[in-house]
C-alpha cells in the first residue's frame, strides 16, 4: 500500500521529483571527486612539493565543495516542498472521505482512528517522503560511485568492501525485520490513547460525578505504559541499529588502515590513494548506513500507509447517486413505504415493515419506548443511513435519488444531542444561511425562545461558544441548535428529541411558536414526553422497531394499547410528583 500511496501522491510533484533528483546526483557526484582531488593533492603536490599545484587542485576542491553545499540545500528545499505538498494532499483527502461517511462507517473505524490516521499517520508518511528525497537518492549514488571510485584507486583492497558491505546488510535486514510489528502495534495502541483521552474530555463532568479520577487515571496510565513499552522495544532495536553500523564502520576502517600499510611499505600504493580508498570507503558505508536509516522508517511508514488506504478505500455505504433526478419543486411530503432497516451483521432487523405519510405543513409526532427504533428511523430521511428494504420518498423521490445537497438542503434536522462549533452565537446560527442577516438570527432565536437569554449576554449574538457548546446549559444548547434549523428555512423539520432539556413551559412556548411562525413546514418531531406530541396532527407509536398505532392522541388513547401505558406512565409520574 505504501508503494501505491506514493505513486498517487507524487505522480502530480513530478518536476519536483525531477529538481531533487537533478541536484542530488549534483552533490552527490561532487562528494566522490573531493576524495580523488585530495589523493592528488597528497601525490602529486605534498610529495613532491609542488605548492602551485596544492593551490590550483585546492581551488578545484573549494569550487567543488560550493557546487555541492548549494546543490545540497537547493535539493533539501525541493524534498521538503514535495514532502509537504504530499502531506497535504493526503490530509485533505482523508478529511473530504471521512466527511462523506455515513454514521456506519465512522462507527466502523472510530473517531480516535481517524485523528490518528489523519494526523500522526500521515505525518509519518511524510517524514519518510523528505527524509527519501535527502537521503535515499543519495544514498545508492555514493555507495555505488564509492565502489567505483575505490576499485579504481586500489583494486588490491577491494576484497574489504566485499566482506564489510553484505555484513552490514545482513544485520540492518535482521534488526529491521523485528521492528516491523513493533510498529504495527505501537500504531494501534496510539488509537488507544486517543479514544481514552477523548471519553475523558468529553465526559469529565460524568468522572467527576462519580468520583472516578483515580481509575480513569489508572486506565490511561496503563494505555500509556503501553505505547511506552512498545516503542522502547522499537527504540531499543533502532538504537541497536547505529552501533552496529558503526563497528562495521570502524572494523573496516582499521582493516583498511592495517592492510594498507603493508602496501605503502612495498611502495605498491601511494599515500594519497590509501587515504582516497580509505575516503571511499567510508562513503560508502555511509550511504549504507543513510539507506539503513531509511530502512528505520519505512516499516512504521508502511503500516502508516496501509492505515490511510484502509480509509481511502473504504465506500460510504450512503453513496450519491449516480444520476441525481431533477428535484420537484419542494412541498415537504414525507412518505415512508415499507421500510425495513437493519445493521450490518445483525441477526434482526431494527426496524420492520414501517408505511405511513407525514402531509406537507403537517406535524407527525413519533413515540415510543427506548430502543424502539424512533431514531434509527428519524435518520433514514435524510439518509445518515439507507433503508435495507422499501423506500422513504421526499417530494414523491426515493432520497437514494436525490443529489445529496439537494436533499439536506430540503431538511432541517436537529438532533437529539445538539451540538454547537467552536466561534459565537452568530456563527453557529449562520450555519443554517451564511447570508442570514442579525434580523433573520433574532427571529429564529425569538421562535426558539433563545432570544432573551442571548440579549442577556454582553455580547449578544457575539458572544464566544466553546467547542460543543460546553460554556452553555443544556436547554441552551438544545434551543441554539433550533434557532440554527430554523435559520435555514426549509421545507421539512426534524426534531430528534430536541425539546427533552426544556422545562415545560419552554417547550409549550416553542410549540406554540412553531405553529404560528412556521404554519406551511412539515414537522417530523420524536419526543418522549406526551405533552410535547398529543396536540400532532399525526401520532405513530413504535414498539420494537415496528407501527402499533398511528393516530391523533385522543384515539390512540382509546385505540392502543402501547400508547395508553406511555400515556399513564407519565401521569402517574406527574401526580406522584
Amino acid at each position: 500500500m505504501l508503494g501505491k500511496l506514493l505513486v498517487r501522491y507524487l505522480s502530480p510533484a513530478w518536476p519536483l521529483i525531477v529538481a531533487v533528483v537533478v541536484f542530488q546526483f549534483a552533490q552527490s557526484i561532487a562528494s566522490l571527486w573531493l576524495p580523488a582531488l585530495n589523493a592528488d593533492i597528497i601525490d602529486e603536490g605534498v610529495v613532491t612539493g609542488d605548492i602551485p599545484y596544492i593551490w590550483s587542485t585546492g581551488g578545484v576542491m573549494l569550487a567543488v565543495s560550493l557546487v555541492q553545499i548549494v546543490c545540497a540545500i537547493i535539493a533539501v528545499y525541493f524534498g521538503s516542498r514535495l514532502a509537504m505538498g504530499m502531506g497535504r494532499d493526503v490530509r485533505s483527502d482523508l478529511f473530504h472521505r471521512v466527511v462523506a461517511f455515513s454514521q456506519r462507517e465512522v462507527g466502523q473505524f472510530g473517531p480516535p482512528s481517524l485523528i490518528t490516521r489523519n494526523t500522526n499517520d500521515v505525518q509519518q508518511v511524510q517524514m519518510l517522503v523528505q527524509v527519501s528525497a535527502t537521503l535515499m537518492i543519495s544514498a545508492p549514488i555514493l555507495a555505488i560511485g564509492g565502489v567505483i571510485m575505490a576499485v579504481r584507486q586500489d583494486a588490491g583492497l577491494s576484497w574489504l568492501m566485499a566482506v564489510a558491505i553484505p555484513v552490514l546488510l545482513i544485520a540492518v535486514g535482521l534488526i529491521v525485520s523485528r521492528m516491523v510489528p513493533a510498529f504495527t502495534q505501537m500504531q494501534k495502541r496510539i488509537d488507544r490513547v486517543n479514544q481514552i483521552m477523548r471519553e475523558q474530555l468529553t465526559g469529565i463532568r460524568v468522572v467527576r460525578a462519580f468520583v472516578r479520577e483515580r481509575e480513569e487515571h489508572a486506565r490511561f496510565d496503563r494505555a500509556s505504559d503501553d505505547v511506552m513499552d512498545t516503542a522502547l522495544r522499537a527504540g531499543n532495536l533502532m538504537a541497536m541499529m547505529f552501533p552496529v553500523v558503526m563497528l562495521v564502520l570502524n572494523v573496516s576502517s582499521v582493516a583498511v588502515i592495517w592492510f594498507g600499510a603493508f602496501q605503502v611499505q612495498d611502495a605498491g600504493v601511494e599515500i594519497g590513494t590509501l587515504f582516497a580508498f580509505l575516503t571511499y570507503l567510508m562513503q560508502i558505508l555511509m550511504g549504507v548506513m543513510m539507506a539503513t536509516f531509511m530502512f528505520v522508517m519505512i516499516p512504521r511508514a508502511a503500516v502508516c500507509a496501509d492505515r490511510i488506504g484502509e480509509v481511502l478505500g473504504a465506500d460510504p455505504s450512503v453513496a450519491p447517486p449516480a444520476h441525481a433526478v431533477d428535484p420537484p419543486p419542494p412541498v415537504g411530503r414525507i412518505e415512508f413505504d415499507h421500510v425495513d432497516f437493519a445493521y450490518p451483521g445483525a441477526e434482526d432487523a431494527v426496524l420492520h415493515d414501517l408505511t405511513f405519510t407525514v402531509e406537507p405543513g403537517t406535524t407527525t409526532a413519533v413515540i415510543g419506548s427506548t430502543g424502539a427504533g424512533k431514531s434509527t428511523m428519524i435518520g433514514l430521511v435524510p439518509r445518515l443511513f439507507d433503508v435495507t428494504g422499501g423506500a422513504v420518498r421526499i417530494d414523491g423521490v426515493d432520497v437514494r435519488d436525490y443529489d445529496p445537497d439537494v436533499l439536506w438542503g430540503r431538511i432541517g434536522l436537529v438532533q437529539q444531542k445538539a451540538f454547537l462549533f467552536s466561534g459565537t452565537i452568530a456563527s453557529n446560527l449562520r450555519y443554517g444561511d451564511a447570508d442570514a442577516s442579525d434580523d433573520d438570527l433574532w427571529q429564529a432565536l425569538e421562535i426558539a425562545q433563545g432570544a432573551e437569554f442571548v440579549r442577556a449576554m454582553p455580547e449578544g449574538l457575539a458572544a464566544p461558544i466553546a467547542q460543543g457548546g460546553t460554556n452553555v446549559s443544556g436547554g441552551q444548547r438544545q434551543r441554539l441548535a433550533i434557532a440554527r434549523a430554523l435559520v435555514k428555512r426549509p421545507p421539512v423539520y426534524i426534531f430528534d428529541d430536541s425539546f427533552s432539556a426544556l422545562d415545560l413551559s419552554t417547550d409549550a412556548a416553542l410549540r406554540r411558536a412553531l405553529d404560528r411562525r412556521l404554519p406551511g413546514a412539515t414537522r417530523l418531531i420524536v419526543a418522549q414526553r406526551v405533552s410535547t406530541i398529543q396536540h400532532a396532527d399525526q401520532i405513530v407509536v413504535l414498539d420494537h422497531g415496528r407501527i402499533v398505532g398511528i393516530g391523533v392522541h385522543d384515539d390512540l388513547v382509546a385505540s392502543c394499547e402501547t400508547y395508553r401505558e406511555i400515556v399513564e406512565s407519565q401521569l402517574a409520574a406527574e401526580e406522584a410528583a
